[in-house]
């Protein structure tokens, strides 16, 4: 029989009951002939919860026989319960669990109890979202299955969170572990044979997951491996061996290789405290968490460690003998500062080895990458392009919006000093004309198209996006050029960089497709007609438009009843001066055969030959000079509406005729920006700060409109 065990719930799996889908509860073992679902308010081992108040997706497996048994009734009350979209700014509870909550319950859920390995679901993941994949979590070289503990709550949303738990005692084998993984991944295929499958493997769990994958390729699956034991035999384990056996069990805790194996200690203390507190507040509460990380002996013995290394031995040889069968798609996260295992080379060996494989490279953390501080999973799944509910990516339907976390992490880390520098003050039109401070201007309701210019490497673009963000709400969803998507860039040492958060907050790839989808769900749009060219525009082509001749987005925009707002953006000349563009590097001996050769293996075509100079324009960056910052301004004009326009979709000329009405507004949005910033007082950086010295932190003002 499957083992199954109800018992009370500790405070940390209930610390958000009203997520709860039910009281129904499955832990799947892997002994046994089957399954069946208990009516709990939690399921514990040990007397300690490890989850509870989430119910298995529908159906459970007969070990003995194969056959899948429909629980029908179970699975519309989970889906009556589920939710239908996220929110932007939605709350994803990073901070709300610590390297003390893992520590907390891996001491009490490791004593023995004799059963065998078995799946819990978490209580802090609460309900997923309707349709949800599922998501396994596959434990390192501690078992507990407690690896995921700073990441439940924002994998619970978008994923279906199953974890497992391997008993601190257990002895099963390797191939018996990825037959009980194997056994669960085709129970779920059955069950949802158009959904992906992810397993994230952490250490050991890497191997598992790449076991099972070899075995099924043709599941569709998806691997997410922090730091995987696949270089084992490389690694500085081997010794531990023969010192281990040597040793008595009375210096264990003496052993230096085991504050290794956890990583980076201060790192993981220092996880979801806030970076921005006080130097002597953050010492404060990283002093109090400190004493927990020497309990990690408590959690994998003397014996257990003999035994889990050697299990880590036979899985690191059985994965990579089987690399070349893995088809599922892959993303591996490695450590610059691993300790342990040469992730580094690792990471590159995988990415040559397997057939899909995109690397991120987290040069600041230890061995316990999922532990530490840093950026959260989800986040690096979503920047990724790695979230999907169907077999195939929908950019729109399997878009997740960023949560508070990700526009904190993004304003606070990533654009505070540029915003800092520029003061960004944006200004909307009335329906009546009149120029308001704001976005009370622009439409809430969508679809709407936000077209406008395009600054010298869209330096426009961070606060545009958090200026919705923050005064509407709003996800702005940019149309970008390919090459930000492509892999060309992509290397076994890329660092999740300002390119994956620029897919975090919404952009996608500029085609025709893209922008259909985005209007019919009533989407908020921003285009640049000028793409490129416009971003890269050579020396005195600021605030010069360089559109195509035919109208490419008018008639889509009035296909849906769209409201277009032209924009103008202007301040680039405030912060920097091109010293040599592209035509004057060009010139330069040497210099131009790098640049072609960098040109031809670099560039992608958006539109064909016959639209001009726009089209395919030559990218490359041009040398700049840095100026005292000024401001940067932003003005978006009368928005147009093309509801019940028929005759845009039906005459060309009509259409063409609003084509040219548009960059008309756009042009003199930036005319009216140019001449009015005149009068600001505050333009320059040295007088906003004389101004917040002396009247404090408040917003600085601007020209009278």
């Amino acid at each position: 029989m499957a083992s199954f065990i109800g018992f009370q719930a500790l405070p940390f799996f209930m610390s958000n009951p009203k997520s709860k889908c039910g009281s129904e509860v499955q832990v799947r073992s892997l002994s046994g002939a089957d399954s069946t679902v208990l009516s709990s308010d939690s399921v514990v081992v040990n007397g300690t919860s490890i989850g509870g108040e989430r119910r298995r997706g529908g159906t459970s497996i007969d070990q003995a026989n194969g056959q899948l048994r429909s629980k029908v009734e179970e699975k519309r009350r989970v889906e009556d319960d589920a939710l239908e979209t996220l929110k932007p700014l939605w709350d994803d509870g990073y901070g709300t669990e610590t390297i003390k909550d893992y520590f907390d319950i891996a001491k009490d859920i490791v004593k023995p109890d004799g059963g065998p390995p078995r799946w819990f679901s978490p209580i802090a993941c609460g309900c997923p979202l309707k349709d949800s994949p599922v998501l396994l979590f596959l434990p390192g070289m501690d078992g507990t299955g407690l690896g995921l503990v700073l990441h439940h709550t924002a994998l619970g949303k978008a994923f279906e969170v199953w974890c497992l738990h391997i008993p601190v005692h257990d002895r099963t084998p390797f191939e018996g572990l990825v037959k009980l993984v194997e056994e669960t991944v085709r129970f779920e295929h059955a069950s949802s044979p158009h959904k992906p499958i992810y397993l994230v493997g952490d250490n050991f769990g890497g191997c598992l997951a790449l076991a099972v994958a070899s075995r099924n390729p043709a599941i569709d699956l998806v691997l997410i491996l922090s730091n995987p034991a696949t270089s084992f035999g490389r690694s500085q384990l081997q010794p531990l061996f023969l010192l281990l056996e040597a040793m008595p069990d009375g210096l264990h805790s003496a052993v230096p290789y085991l504050s290794s194996i956890v990583g980076d200690l201060v790192k993981m203390a220092a996880a979801n405290i806030e970076s921005m507190l006080p130097p002597e507040q953050r010492f404060e509460r990283l002093s109090g968490l400190l004493p927990y990380l020497s309990d990690f002996v408590d959690i994998i013995p003397m014996d257990s460690l003999l035994w889990k290394l050697k299990l880590l031995k036979s899985a690191a040889a059985y994965a990579n003998s089987r690399l070349h069968s893995v088809k599922a798609e892959v993303l591996v996260l490695f450590s610059g500062k691993d300790k342990i295992l040469p992730s580094r080379d690792e990471a590159e060996r995988l990415k040559n080895s397997l057939q899909d494989c995109v690397v991120r490279y987290f040069k600041d953390s230890g061995h316990t990458l999922l532990l530490e501080d840093g950026i959260s999973l989800m986040t690096v799944i979503k920047g990724t392009f790695k979230y999907r509910c169907a077999r195939r990516l929908d950019i729109t339907s399997d878009f997740l919006p960023p949560s508070m976390t990700e526009f904190k992490y993004l304003s606070d880390q990533i654009t505070k000093l540029f915003r800092v520098a520029t003061d960004p003050i944006l200004f909307s039109t009335l329906e009546d004309g009149k120029i308001m401070k704001g976005l009370v201007g622009v439409p809430s309701e969508g679809p709407v198209l936000l077209v406008g210019y395009h600054m010298f490497m869209g330096l426009e673009l961070p606060s545009l996006a958090e200026g919705f963000l923050r005064e509407k709400n709003i996800m702005i969803r940019g149309l970008a050029h390919p090459m930000l998507f492509s892999r060309m860039f992509e290397s076994s040492s890329s660092e999740f960089s300002i390119i994956d958060w620029v897919k975090v907050f919404g952009a996608v790839p500029v085609t025709g497709s893209n922008f259909f989808k985005l209007l019919s769900t009533k989407s908020h749009v921003l285009l640049y007609p000028g793409g490129a060219r416009e971003a890269l525009h050579y020396k005195g082509e600021e605030y010069k438009l360089f559109w195509p001749d035919q109208q490419e987005f008018v008639r889509m925009a009035a296909k849906f009843g769209a409201t277009i707002v032209p924009f103008g953006a202007v301040g680039e000349d405030d912060i920097a001066e091109m010293l040599l563009d592209y035509n004057d590097l060009i010139k330069i001996p040497v210099v131009n055969d790098l640049i072609r050769e960098a040109i031809s293996q670099n560039t992608m075509k958006v539109r064909d030959e016959t639209k001009g100079e726009v089209a395919n324009p030559n990218l490359f960056y041009p040398l700049m000079v840095p100026k005292i910052p000024g401001r940067f301004y932003y003005l978006f004009g009368k928005p147009i509406k093309t509801k019940g326009r028929e005759d845009i979709l039906k005459d060309k000329r009509v259409a063409n005729q609003l084509y040219s009405q548009i960059k008309a507004e756009v042009e003199r949005n930036m005319a009216f920006l140019i001449e009015k910033r005149q009068e600001d007082p505050y333009r320059s950086i040295v007088d906003r700060t004389l101004y917040k010295v002396i009247h404090g932190p408040i917003e600085v003002p601007a020209f009278e409109t």
